[in-house]
């Protein structure tokens, strides 16, 4: 049992990194300050269940308000709702979508007799049960639950395994139901197979689906493009069996087919198939299982299983290793001071954040590819992953991956490429397992894999990926003058291409995309993260020609969108803008306004300052976009005109006051959002984490410094939250060690830097700091000093 326990931490195990002595306030243990609990309510899409750093499994509730073709929230759990129908195998942290993506095969602990078949209970009346929170306890990698019904789960995971116990009362019919079918977003077909003679029951669900059910080109994603597969073993035998096909009921049988469909309501409801087993709990009322899961195979899910946990763990063996495992994730980041409840909600979010990306590939490297067939990880990579939100994460989230876990963020550029040769040279910007679901817009893995690359990270093809991502931003696809999918789905990776090129701009009539403006900017911000990228591989022709095309922001830029004030604004292909014009309208952008938008520059903020009229009118501008007319704060989102901290085109902008010349603005702002609109407890999160990209805003933030632009590796300056942090990145012998000792929740306002001991004079850090490690210091006091870092030769650019 050792052996096997050590082999399941021993991948997560990588040499520390050097650091100076701790304080005798440092946190020894981050994993005792994390509440999985937090984000799941107020729409946060977080989930509680059990699950390790960049696992394939994630074993949680699936939750239920009385329809059984829904849930109570995208991820399948709701903090407000205490009903549920089973504890389903996998889920994505933080999806938007709802139903959001995964939620596979649901296991529900029944206590009573099967006497019809559970898929016609559509209102979930019969074959669920309520719980209350005083009977629920969620760690990293560990999820316990006491249900009313009288039985219980507790579950622990490996990365691609678990372990459960079900515990029954003593004196009423003990049944374990497998809903194969019952994925969030349903299933194409599924099938289970129930082994009396080895007490083992498997089965695969065929599903996918991923935002389905939008109304933005929902129909395009109602389509299967993975197979889960899942073995489960007991430690007893069955006193009874059985299995169902939509409303037909066989007890005795032991196989059984079929899926739910992809629709909602009355199209789905009542379909779909699963099985049972019975236990005797008169004598032991608690029943262990053993599970493995696979994209591949069902002998990968038994291999998987074999590998990560002994034939005789427990679960208390199991969550052991898993929680070592997190803290040793977690303890990348070390903080010194702060109050509890900051600490909480920091530890949480690096949690969230270090979620994903996830392993899809088993044991024996086999994964499942984007062209349907089984492949094997490429020479030199450790792992194949997957589920990438690709326009929420490349803002903040694959930073954080490439500061601390490079190995890990080598891999997942690897695997990218990999799947982008498996699809016909086209990068995805939503991968979902082994899925295209083409959701959002821009050209997020252009920016994503330049990031990575300007942060230091190495292994993985870096000019064989450059070379496609630069083919699909030059070469026009068949599928960039497709409508179908459209808006929210658009099936071309550079939509309109051609016609970009020809105009410089996505034209809104005749781009194919979301919106004409915002594709612009996404695109933009795209080029000058690939031109980057270009220079640092020597490829100077193309980053010229990248260069001038992260400038073609200037072409959707309206100085007289108002009459007064300039805005991004979308424009048809013959030149004209597009009208009538509102500021406050999402017409020509994606999931935000023309108010938002107009910020999205972050590669080239002095140019977009310039278009305003100069630093000074731009700051006052952006002032107005984080406060009412009265002066008082907008940072909580719901005023279109104004900062929205739950969504993702303009979280960088807290920190574009470093580039107008007034970081006091930057550290005042970003401090007052930390402070009132982060927190602990179930809506601690402002909105949908998008894989945890939300919560590596609040990681950054928390430590005083913000990504500048993607494509690179400058970081902008704020003020501390802690007084002290160490960032120790994995497999590095560099550590980066954050000291403010005056931090607190008065003394934010940076009035002195010092780096490797040095006086430092501007709000940014070059990028060679972030890659190779130091010291940052930072005097901080209650009041703003408006001189430091004001150099207008010396302003982040």
């Amino acid at each position: 049992m050792a052996v096997a326990i050590g082999a399941l931490i021993a991948p997560l195990v990588e040499a520390p990194a050097a650091s100076a002595a701790p304080r005798a306030d440092e946190v020894r243990h981050p994993v005792d300050h994390v509440d999985p609990l937090i984000g799941s309510a107020g729409g946060g899409n977080t989930y509680p269940g059990a699950n390790l750093p960049f696992g394939m499994i994630a074993w949680s509730p699936t939750s239920t308000t009385g329809d059984q073709t829904n849930t109570a929230a995208a991820n399948g759990y709701s903090y407000d709702t205490t009903r549920v129908r089973g504890f389903s195998l996998t889920h994505v942290n933080g999806a938007g979508c709802h139903p959001g993506a995964a939620g596979d095969v649901p296991i529900m602990p029944f206590v009573g007799e099967v006497d019809s078949s559970p898929t016609a209970d559509t209102k979930d009346q019969k074959y669920a049960a309520t719980f209350s929170h005083d009977n629920e306890k969620a760690e990293p990698g560990h999820y316990r639950v006491g249900l009313d019904s009288g039985a219980a789960a507790d579950l622990a995971v490996s990365e691609r395994a678990g372990v459960a116990d079900f515990s029954f009362p003593r004196d009423a019919p003990a049944r374990l139901l497998f809903r194969t079918s019952n994925s969030l977003n349903g299933s194409e077909n599924a099938h289970i197979e129930i082994d009396r003679e080895r007490h083992k029951v498997t089965g695969w669900v065929l599903t996918g689906a991923f935002c389905g059910r939008r109304a933005n080109g929902g129909e395009n994603n109602r389509k299967t493009y993975y197979r889960l597969y899942f073995s489960a073993s007991f430690d007893r035998a069955f006193s009874t069996v059985g299995t169902w096909e939509n409303d037909r009921l066989s007890p005795g049988a032991t196989t059984a087919d079929g899926g739910e469909g992809y629709l909602t309501g009355a199209d789905r409801a009542g379909r779909g198939s699963g099985g049972y087993v019975g236990f005797d709990t008169t004598r032991d009322n608690d029943v262990r299982m053993r599970l493995g899961i696979s994209y591949v195979s069902l002998a990968g899910a038994e291999a998987n299983l074999r590998a990560e946990i002994a034939p005789r763990a427990s679960v208390a063996d199991v969550a052991s290793a898993g929680r070592a495992a997190w803290d040793r994730r977690l303890r990348a980041i070390r903080v010194s001071g702060g109050s509890e409840p900051r600490r909480t909600a920091f530890y949480t979010a690096l949690y969230h954040a270090l979620q994903q990306p996830n392993l899809i590939s088993d044991t024996d490297g086999r994964y499942p590819g984007m062209d349907g067939t089984p492949h094997r990880v490429e020479r030199g990579q450790t792992a194949q992953y997957s589920n990438f939100s690709g326009w929420d994460q490349y803002r903040a989230q694959v930073q954080l991956l490439a500061l601390l876990q490079p190995r890990v963020a080598g891999d997942f550029a690897q695997s990218l490429f990999n799947f982008a040769r498996q699809n016909g040279g086209v990068w995805d910007r939503w991968v979902h397992i082994s899925g295209a679901t083409h959701v959002m817009t821009g050209d997020p893995s252009a920016a994503t894999l330049a990031t990575f690359y300007a942060m230091g990270v190495r292994n993985f093809d870096a000019k064989g990926a450059f070379d496609s991502l630069y083919r699909q931003a030059t070469v026009p696809h068949p599928d960039s003058l497709s409508d179908k999918g459209c808006p929210g789905q658009c099936e071309g990776q550079r939509p309109g291409l051609a016609q970009y090129l020809e105009s410089g701009y996505a034209a809104q009539d005749a781009c194919h995309c979301w919106g004409g403006a915002a594709e612009t900017l996404e695109d933009s911000v795209a080029d000058d993260a690939l031109a980057r990228w270009a220079r640092l591989l020597g490829r100077g022709k193309e980053a010229d020609e990248l260069g001038a095309r992260g400038g073609y922001w200037r072409n959707v830029f309206n100085p007289e969108a108002t009459g007064t004030a300039g805005y991004s604004q979308a424009r048809n292909r013959d030149g004209s803008w597009v009208t009538p014009f509102d500021p406050a309208s999402d017409r020509g952008f994606a999931q935000g306004s023309a108010a938002t938008y107009t910020w999205m520059v972050p590669q080239d903020v002095q140019g977009l300052a310039d278009a305003m009229g100069g630093r000074e009118k731009a700051a006052a501008r952006l002032d107005g976009f984080f406060h009412k007319p009265d002066g008082s704060w907008s940072v909580r989102g719901g005023d279109p005109l104004r900062y929205d901290p739950t969504n993702e085109p303009g979280i960088h902008a807290p920190w574009l006051y470093n580039a107008l010349g007034q970081p006091w603005k930057t550290q005042e702002t970003v401090r007052q959002i930390v402070a009132n609109v982060y927190g602990t407890g179930p809506k601690g999160l402002p909105g949908n984490d998008d894989l945890g990209t939300m919560s590596a805003w609040y990681v950054f933030a928390a430590l005083g410094l913000y990504p500048q632009a993607p494509g690179r590796a400058e970081a902008l300056l704020t003020g501390p939250l802690f007084p002290r942090a160490v960032v120790a990145p994995a497999g590095s012998r560099h550590a980066l060690t954050i000291d403010a000792p005056d931090a607190s929740d008065t003394d934010f306002y940076v009035h002195a830097v010092r780096v490797n001991g040095k006086p430092h004079d501007t709000s940014w850090l070059d990028g060679s700091f972030i890659r190779q490690g130091g010291s940052l210091s930072f005097d901080l006091a209650d009041r703003p000093d408006t001189t430091w870092a004001t150099d207008p030769g010396r302003l982040p650019h």
